[in-house]
């Protein structure tokens, strides 16, 4: 029997808000399944075991964050603005009602100390994404040889900006991390 895709969707919707709120291991698959109006059955059916429920979960966050950011890149005035639209977007990604006070990728990582094969596939999918995308827009600005160095760099700026969300309650924005982004930037085409 298959799982109705708005059965699904009540699933993903209670797991994101409860997971990336309270965090996994506090969160009872029961909380789920009581927010989302669904049986067990359909939860193991659909997933096959709460870890699958978490990948699933970050994988549609994943999806949303990356359609989020492609459309501040598409915006942007210039190559440098588009390599740097990441700070836009994740400003506007928080302040969205399923936003979370900090990255529910680090924070799934976070809590488990040797994850689940499906969920560490998850995670490291968010940070390849990112990864490859900031690399494919750090080549117009610094050139093909530099580029995934400079990637590096702006991931650790990225990683280290979600990070600090945690720690001021979620307060704040992206402007700090731009600005030493924009040094990275700066240092990368000054060593060229």
């Amino acid at each position: 029997m298959v799982t109705r895709p708005s059965t699904e969707a009540r699933l993903l919707d209670a797991a994101d808000e409860l997971l990336f709120t309270h965090g996994v291991a506090t969160t009872p698959v029961d909380a789920i399944l009581e927010r989302a109006g669904a049986s067990p059955a359909t939860l193991y059916r659909a997933y096959g075991s709460k870890d699958g429920l978490v990948a699933a979960a970050l994988e549609r966050r994943q999806r949303s964050w990356m359609r989020v950011w492609e459309d501040y890149v598409e915006r942007a005035p210039d190559e440098r603005a588009r390599l740097l639209a990441v700070f836009d977007a994740l400003d506007h990604f928080r302040g969205r009602p399923d936003g979370a006070r900090w990255c529910a990728f680090l924070g799934t990582a976070a809590e488990y100390a040797d994850p689940p094969p499906v969920v560490a596939a998850a995670v490291q999918q968010d940070t390849d994404d990112l990864r490859t995308r900031l690399t494919e827009l750090a080549a117009p600005v610094v050139g093909s040889r530099r580029a995934e160095g400079l990637a590096e760099s702006l991931l650790l700026v990225v990683s280290g900006d979600l990070a600090m969300r945690l720690r001021t309650g979620g307060a704040g924005d992206s402007t700090l991390a731009r600005s030493v982004a924009d040094a990275v930037v700066d240092a990368a085409l000054s060593h060229g």
